[in-house]
């Protein structure tokens, strides 16, 4: 079943497009009606990033006719590994801004529609709302589940995937037949437990493989062919390059799309995930006790006795470093938190404060009093005390 319904007179295609789309034009599955639901879909692409960028690619490439991209950010060097809508060329300009030149050069005949805000509880149905597909590139748990919520409410597919480090998953999340979201994860992990890919890294074309599977996912949606991922979970690990399926059911008491939901309208999904607003995490970061790297310069002028913790793994220490730090990686605190003194001041640093601020509980519970978390790391170091810090 197709999510566009016939195709209509206004996707009449042209003669450019005739020869464009030809080597659809001559599949079955396709051929000249496909090609017309192709051109009067729209579809909402949540995210210009990892996944965006494969996702979008593919579907201007397709003849898809109207692609809605939500993204605020601006395009950054470490983006380039992995983002391959955005070029050395573009770093510091807005994302949306990069993605539309390059979709129109891939597609002139494609309307881009950009929506340069943060979706959010506010505004997300009314942006849903007037597209066949909505497409989850995104990478932290609030905007998924907020995503998940709205295309309940809306009764709109969700073509979702994810990444991390080798390994990725995706699905097509449609509650009208068969389970969303929540009937799979129906809490989000506590804070700090599930990495980011800043945190823990990916590898480059990870995104390329799951942004692929995204769009070949959206494509069939909109021409009615094949077998969809609803009621699937593709588990893809690239390290050893292995797929497999998880058969996923509609969770009988789903908290949105079950008999008796109790979530009937877009709540707060930063509260819902369990994450500090952003003024009080500058000064306890994820519950604990914090530092500023202007205070941790200030200490270090001053002369101030302290213990510098920096949890962080080998391979990152060979990058950059702070002199003076102890190094204990996280995983290993447990084994050597005797190399510490309770009667110690003690400041710990990561990359970016989220791993640190780990480290800071786990010594909290050991009884450690005196202890600090570094907000932002050792890049906001970088950015902010010194810039002779290489950044990764």
């Amino acid at each position: 079943m197709s999510v566009t319904g016939p195709p209509t007179p206004a996707g009449d295609l042209s003669r450019e497009e005739f020869q464009r789309y030809s080597r659809h034009l001559i599949m079955p599955e396709v051929g000249l009606d496909g090609q017309k639901k192709l051109k009067a879909a729209r579809v909402l692409c949540v995210g210009a990033g990892g996944l965006g960028s494969p996702l979008t690619l593919y579907l201007a490439a397709a003849g898809v006719g109207t692609l809605g991209l939500v993204d605020f950010d601006v395009v950054d060097p470490s983006n380039l590994q992995r983002q391959i809508l955005h070029g050395t060329k573009d770093v510091g300009r807005k994302k949306l801004e990069s993605a539309a030149e390059r979709l129109k050069d891939v597609n002139p005949n494609v309307k881009i529609v950009p929506h340069e805000v943060r979706l959010s509880s506010d505004n997300a149905l009314d942006l849903l709302r007037d597209y066949d597909v909505i497409a989850d590139g995104t990478d932290n748990f609030p905007t998924r589940y907020l995503v998940n919520d709205a295309c309940v409410l809306l009764g709109k597919p969700n073509v979702y995937a994810s990444i991390f480090r080798f390994e990725g998953q995706a699905s097509v999340f449609w509650a009208a037949k068969g389970p969303c979201y929540r009937c799979l994860y129906q809490e989000p992990p506590p804070p700090g437990l599930v990495p980011s890919c800043a945190e823990g890294g990916v590898l480059g074309i990870l995104p390329g493989l799951l942004g692929v599977i995204q769009a070949t996912e959206t494509i069939k949606l909109i021409l009615g062919v094949g077998e969809s991922l609803v009621g699937r979970l593709l588990l893809v690990d690239a390290l050893g390059m292995s797929f497999r399926q998880l058969k996923l059911r509609k969770h009988p008491e789903c908290a949105v799309c079950g008999p008796n939901p109790t979530v009937t309208r877009l709540i707060d999904y930063e509260e819902f995930c369990g994450i500090p607003r952003a003024k009080e995490e500058e000064k306890r970061e994820m519950g604990v006790p914090a530092i500023t790297v202007q205070e941790l310069k200030e200490k270090m002028d001053r002369g101030d006795a302290f213990v510098l913790v920096d949890v962080r793994e080998p391979h990152e220490i060979a990058i950059s470093q702070l002199p003076g730090s102890v190094r204990i990686p996280l995983g290993t605190l447990p084994s050597n938190v005797n190399k510490l003194s309770t009667a110690d001041d003690i400041v710990v640093h990561c990359r970016t404060g989220v791993r640190s601020a780990k480290a800071v509980q786990f010594l909290m519970s050991a009884g450690f009093r005196k202890v600090w978390n570094l907000t932002g790391g050792i890049d906001r170091w970088a950015v902010e005390i010194d810039p002779t810090v290489p950044r990764y």
